[in-house]
């Protein structure tokens, strides 16, 4: 197994108190970080105290030995790392974990993928370091670690890509992102459970209206018991299905930089609109529908400029 180089984990209030204590007693060094109570390091460890939450985020070589000999019995007061199937046996059980990406960006498709796990693979995920996609700062580690995932034994996958032109009509068709977004979920569970007929759960982010996830499911998808939850990342399997969601998002923007000669961006910065109007300007309106969500605000912006 290789060894554990990250770790996050939620703190009290008083618990920040208390590591910043243990860590002044220990001589790590601290300095100021964006969002933290508090940033410290020393030898091959790098702590990271968020404000939001509040949550610890340990790095380096040196994170396991900091986890097991100094976090968990000075701070947290109990062992879970290597313990993580007494604390969550929910997450060995079968079951499915179903990811998006792209919704919030102006270029591009929107991405939906889906994993089904058992105990074997999800260790294996474990084992290869599959944290939810939004974690992983680097687009080659995204790649790397989706090929990763795909030559897991025992791991089905599944993913539904909906291109900006197609995007643009069922966005019509539904009416708003979450119908449009259930429906792409329901797909995906669907398609799974034909493949693994005997899955007894599916998990996914929560909705903001949980009945439009429940009631996009199909025939399979109306038998088994549908998990919503917030962070629902923390879960191998849907933790999994983000990063191969995002991988189909990085891909496709990575081939239209190509087929444009441009380099096509994320999100819906100001880089993005200026790229939009450089691209209206070389190949007309037209453009907007087959490479942009053309809901999006930015489109009227777009034109109206």
């Amino acid at each position: 197994m290789p060894a554990l180089t990250s770790y996050t984990h939620a703190l009290t209030v008083p618990q920040t108190a208390k590591l910043r204590a243990v860590l002044e007693e220990r001589g790590f060094e601290f300095v100021t970080k964006p969002y933290c109570l508090y940033a410290a390091s020393k030898s091959k460890v790098n702590v990271l105290v968020y404000e939001k939450g509040p949550k610890v985020l340990v790095q380096g070589k040196g994170t396991e030995d900091f986890i097991t000999n100094l976090l968990e019995p000075e701070v947290l007061g109990e062992a879970k790392l290597g313990y993580e199937e007494v604390h969550h046996p929910e997450m060995f059980q079968p079951h499915i974990g179903v990811d998006e990406s792209g919704k919030g960006d102006f270029f591009g498709p929107l991405v939906i993928a889906g994993v089904y796990v058992d105990a074997e693979v999800v260790r294996r995920l474990r084992d290869i370091g599959a944290v939810d996609s939004k974690r992983i700062g680097s687009d080659e580690r995204i790649f790397k670690l989706a090929a990763e995932i795909r030559a897991t034994r025992g791991l089905v996958w599944e993913v539904i890509s909906i291109h900006p032109e197609r995007y643009n009509e069922l966005y019509a068709k539904f009416g708003n992102l979450n119908r449009l977004l259930a429906w792409g979920h329901a797909k995906i569970i669907e398609n799974l459970l034909e493949r693994v007929p005997g899955c007894p759960r599916a998990i996914s982010d929560q909705f903001a209206n949980p009945a439009v996830l429940q009631r996009a499911l199909q025939e399979r998808g109306r038998g088994i018991e549908l998990v919503q939850r917030t962070k629902a990342e923390s879960d191998p399997a849907v933790a999994a299905a983000s990063i191969l969601a995002r991988e189909g998002f990085l891909s496709w923007l990575k081939s239209q930089s190509v087929r444009y000669g441009v380099e096509i961006p994320k999100g819906v910065s100001t880089k993005v609109k200026q790229t939009a109007a450089d691209l209206v300007f070389q190949h007309g309106n037209g453009i907007i529908r087959l490479l942009t969500k053309s809901h999006f605000r930015t489109t009227s912006e777009l034109l109206a400029g």
